[in-house]
């Protein structure tokens, strides 16, 4: 992969533990660097595609009732533990 230089300002304690690190893992620390970076923006790559997913799943109108979660929930680890409850709110078609 193609590099190109990068500077940026860290903080001196950040910056010793990332020197650190390198030590002990027998890297440069611009390599740590760029792996934490690049570890990063996939997380919030993730975290944008599950929300977006999240989104397209909530615009079909289609929920679980807040009391049959606290149902549910309240259930939990007691005698007469619930099932995971099923959708029971549903869109109104007849309001498009």
């Amino acid at each position: 992969m193609a590099t190109t230089p990068f500077s940026f300002r860290i903080d001196t304690d950040t910056k010793a533990k990332l020197e650190e690190w390198a030590v002990r893992e027998n890297r440069s620390a611009s390599s740590l660097a760029q792996l934490a970076i690049d570890e990063y923006l996939d997380q919030k790559a993730y975290k944008r595609e599950c929300i977006l997913q999240a989104l397209d799943e909530a615009k079909k109108g289609v929920f679980i009732s807040e009391n049959a979660m606290d149902a549910w929930v309240d259930s939990w680890g007691t005698d007469n533990e619930l099932p995971a409850p099923d959708p029971d709110i549903f869109p109104d078609k007849s309001a498009a």
